[in-house]
């Protein structure tokens, strides 16, 4: 094996498989309870397994994070091929946003935890498979002059993570972050 060449990885002992899946389960039922920012020494506590395992699985609150989150972006992703396919490409760019923002505000914290501090190590992240998603969306928005000129995902994201973050706590969040979102992307829209 040459050098620089990474080991190739063995298969991950059942034992080891049911610690990941528990650690992701309890992680996963503590930040729909208290957000992105849980207590990581109460998920290994939930999990039935100690600190140590958790971080040898984890290294970084990121990396469990990703791993919680990776199903649902997934979901997002599809959803955006789907759409890809609508006839109004405007219309495919809001029912997109709007998806995006209903799993922010179910999600608390998600979208500002998976932004920062990115670890390279991590490949692909959600926070890029989102903005790939997007982006193809945007592209075919901007092709049909359905939205301003200039307008980048970056900012649609920025902006869907925004009005998650202002109505995570409201009793009624996820209408009042729709309702927020559809009065912003009016703004998005080409003229």
């Amino acid at each position: 094996m040459p050098k620089d060449a990474t080991p190739p990885r063995r298969p991950m002992r059942a034992d080891a498989r049911r610690n990941v899946e528990k650690i992701v389960a309890a992680a996963g039922d503590l930040i729909a309870e208290h957000g992105a920012d849980a207590s990581l020494e109460e998920v290994a506590r939930r999990a039935g397994v100690g600190s140590a395992t958790l971080h040898r699985h984890f290294p970084s609150r990121q990396a469990l994070l990703e791993a919680v989150f990776k199903d649902r972006v997934e979901a997002l992703c599809a959803k955006a091929g789907d759409l890809l396919a609508e006839p109004d490409p405007g219309q495919a760019l809001s029912t997109w946003l709007h998806a995006v923002g209903a799993h922010a505000v179910a999600n608390r914290g998600l979208g500002a935890s998976l932004t920062r501090d990115a670890d390279p190590a991590l490949g692909e992240t959600c926070h890029d498979m989102i903005t790939n998603a997007g982006d193809a969306l945007l592209a075919r928005a901007r092709a049909a002059d359905a939205v301003r000129p200039g307008i980048t995902v970056t900012q649609l994201l920025k902006l869907v993570g925004a009005i998650a973050l202002a109505t995570e706590q409201d009793i009624d969040g996820p209408a009042e972050a729709d309702l927020l979102l559809a009065i912003a992307i009016e703004g998005v829209r080409a003229r």
